[in-house]
């Protein structure tokens, strides 16, 4: 629920100035699999709210000087988690901001719970064929190095999303212009947190733009 001086600021405020009233020093963390967007979507979302953005696995790899798949080779998957789950909550002592955490971040419960004392998580959700397309277009990510990259996301699927169910919103990311996206993310968000009127009054303002 929002604070009286929030619902106040809603009545004139814009729907994003007000999400970022009410979210004070949290952050809004993007969580879902290698390829759902949550980079992109994430950069465009940060930059709607007016807030920070920040990418998790580029954190990771300053901290540890090296490159992602460079680590999984030379300190292997357990290691990185571990260094993963330091970095991350690091960083959520930084908010507000957009955090983009990589693909296997929110199976920590130990993550899961700092980031819901700190923040709020979005589940960026992509199907299959979507994630498949995607991926296809880059070679650097380490779980999919397999003799069948297909099946091996599909176990990754059977046994990540579940967990990303967990997540206070859960957003579909397809093939739509990004910006539409960020339009959901925001409407979630003010349903979220109890801004009363506020995605009504920013869909009407769209409808009265185009």
């Amino acid at each position: 629920m929002s604070d009286p001086a929030t619902q106040q600021l809603a009545g004139t405020a814009s729907p994003e100035a007000t999400i970022v009233a009410a979210l004070g020093r949290r952050s809004l963390v993007l969580v879902g699999m290698m390829g759902a967007g949550k980079s992109s979507i994430g950069r465009r979302l940060a930059a709607r709210l007016d807030i920070a953005f920040v990418d998790a696995d580029v954190e990771i790899e300053k901290a540890a000087g090296m490159s992602i798949p460079d680590m999984f080779a030379t300190r292997g998957e357990g290691e990185f988690r571990a260094g993963e789950a330091r970095v991350i909550l690091r960083l959520l002592d930084s908010g507000p901001q957009v955090l983009a955490t990589g693909g296997g971040a929110f199976l920590s419960a130990d993550t899961r719970a700092a980031i819901a004392a700190t923040g709020i998580s979005i589940w960026l959700n992509a199907e299959f064929e979507v994630l498949m397309k995607r991926i296809r277009r880059r070679h650097d990510r380490p779980l999919l190095k397999t003799d069948d990259p297909g099946a091996t996301l599909r176990e990754l699927i059977a046994a990540r999303y579940p967990v990303y169910a967990l997540a206070d919103l859960t957003v579909q990311s397809r093939e739509v212009p990004h910006d539409k996206i960020v339009d959901e993310i925001v409407s979630a968000l003010a349903d979220h947190m109890g801004l009363a009127g506020t995605s009504q009054r920013g869909a009407a303002d769209e409808g009265r733009a185009s």
